[in-house]
């Protein structure tokens, strides 16, 4: 059988339904248990999708094209460590970074749960000794300072992590750098004392240069501010693959953690990537962010595909990119502090299933893959992008993120901020008939999801994330691509080498002419 989801019945069987789409205002009116039939409870996570434009027919042909994908058989193959990215012959296993000490997981034949709980000890360790003070710079003082730099997966997650959760004053002052515009880490050192900072380097291969030139710009600051004849090597810390890169580098070996070629940098949060989540908030955050994506693991695993919630997601994000011909979806979190996590999310999904090619080297010329995901946190999106998805001619479906309670003392503000959530769903559905002034009009019908968990804290934080990671891999399944390669981010990296080295024997007219331009007052 084909692994082209257009080749299978149940995909002629959703177009067909597609063109006869009831509206979501009929929907609710002819069934008054809706909103229990297409509603599904975790402790501590509310997962309503009855505001999507599906009914009981389109959902269970869509568990029926699931089926048929092998989701449940894939889903397994990555658990267990098989080699399931195929393009470059490894191994899946973020989620094994959330295991039990006493499991076991086995890549090439070893066992890798010891090494990961190791590791998890030595971010303990580190951790409690920075918040206690008891880690010392060269000077002889506690580091108080933390400076993380990093790129991409390296640098988003923790740092979507760090801002979500921070709720007090803590010990230790954590900055994130990433960029390689030098005002990024020139706004960072400015408020850093020398004698007080660590650099925690985070590069699976140490050699992204803009983590490296971040990284050589923080050891000549300390070099120049503590003096040539100062031991740096206690201000830094490094996260890498490439242990003897980063040996080189400077970094002592006992400050060198482990990064695994089986944890795609956008899934690393989990990992010793996490440095600055332990370091920051404390090792128990960590440790609680690890059992809510844990507990999600297992309900991905063991849930019916009926009942499974990151399966029903990654569904209804097939019927409306490939059925509804949504090309875009927001993510709306009402809650100011995980301002972050749309473009978390950006990462997360379009890193991994911006894909034109199948699992079979075959060009994707019939079906779309990926949505472009945008969003903001309520309500300050209400008062941006929310008239192009109330008035504006694209379908653009969305998710909203509440909370029953959010770490602040100001009960008016979050009960204004939770209503607002509620009636823009309400008003996306339901819409205004205004046909004496059409400027006044808004269609309705356009769908929507909202995730209401009980509380923004560490545990339904990683319920959240592993929730949507478990969704695109779904997607990705359903679609026949490898959703943990990132080939994309590479070709830039490849042409930026030929122009520093001044070589343009291909580059086109306007490259040329903006190079000169660029760099006319270096001649």
């Amino acid at each position: 059988m084909s692994n082209n989801p257009t080749h299978k019945a149940e995909w002629d069987n959703l177009l067909a339904l597609s063109r006869n789409q009831k509206t979501l205002n009929d929907l609710f009116q002819k069934n008054p248990n809706r909103f229990s039939d297409f509603s599904l409870e975790l402790d501590g996570l509310y997962f309503d999708y009855s505001k999507q434009q599906i009914d009981s027919k389109i959902l269970d042909i869509l568990i029926s094209l699931s089926q048929k994908s092998n989701i449940e058989h894939k889903r397994n193959q990555m658990f267990i460590g098989e080699k399931i990215n195929i393009t470059e012959n490894r191994s899946v296993l973020h989620t094994a970074l959330r295991k039990a000490k006493n499991e076991t997981v086995k890549v090439d034949g070893k066992n890798i749960i010891p090494e990961i709980h190791k590791t998890l000890e030595r971010i303990e360790d580190i951790s409690t000794k920075i918040r206690n003070h008891c880690y010392l710079g060269a000077t002889g003082k506690p580091i108080t300072q933390i400076v993380s730099i990093g790129i991409g997966g390296s640098d988003l997650g923790p740092r979507m992590v760090y801002r979500a959760l921070k709720n007090q004053k803590e010990p230790v002052e954590i900055f994130f750098t990433a960029n390689v515009d030098g005002n990024d880490i020139e706004e960072t050192i400015q408020l850093c004392n020398p004698e007080t900072t660590l650099f925690v380097i985070i590069s699976k291969s140490f050699k992204s240069q803009e983590t490296l030139i971040n990284a050589h710009t923080a050891r000549q600051w300390l070099q120049e501010k503590l003096g040539k004849d100062k031991d740096i090597s206690n201000h830094f810390i490094a996260v890498s693959s490439q242990i003897d890169i980063a040996y080189d580098f400077g970094i002592k070996k006992e400050n060198i953690y482990p990064m695994w070629d089986w944890v795609s940098g956008r899934f690393s949060l989990w990992s010793a990537v996490g440095l600055p989540i332990a370091m920051g908030l404390g090792f128990n955050i960590f440790s609680d962010l690890l059992k809510g994506a844990r507990f999600i693991d297992t309900h991905f695993i063991e849930t019916p595909l009926i009942k499974n919630i990151p399966v029903i997601m990654a569904l209804v994000g097939i019927w409306n990119r490939n059925f509804l011909n949504a090309s875009h979806q927001a993510i709306l979190p009402y809650a100011h502090k995980l301002s972050l996590f749309p473009a978390y999310l950006q990462q997360l999904e379009m890193e991994s299933n911006g894909k034109t090619v199948d699992l079979n080297e075959t060009p994707i010329k019939d079906y779309k893959t990926g949505n472009v995901i945008f969003g903001e946190s309520g309500t300050n999106g209400q008062h941006s992008f929310y008239q192009l998805i109330h008035q504006g001619s694209d379908l653009i479906p969305c998710d909203f993120i509440g909370f029953i309670e959010l770490p602040n003392p100001y009960k008016n503000h979050h009960q204004t901020l939770t209503n607002h959530m509620l009636a823009q769903g309400q008003a996306l559905m339901q819409g205004k008939c205004n046909s004496n002034d059409l400027h006044r009009h808004f269609k309705g019908n356009i769908p929507s999801t909202t995730i209401l968990l009980n509380r923004l804290d560490a545990l339904h934080l990683g319920m959240l994330i592993a929730l949507y990671e478990h969704k695109v891999f779904v997607q990705g399944v359903i679609w026949n691509i490898n959703s943990f390669d990132q080939f994309g981010v590479e070709l830039g990296k490849e042409m930026v080498k030929n122009i520093e080295n001044s070589d343009f024997s291909t580059a086109d007219s306007s490259t040329k002419e903006l190079y000169s331009r660029i760099h006319k007052k270096d001649k």
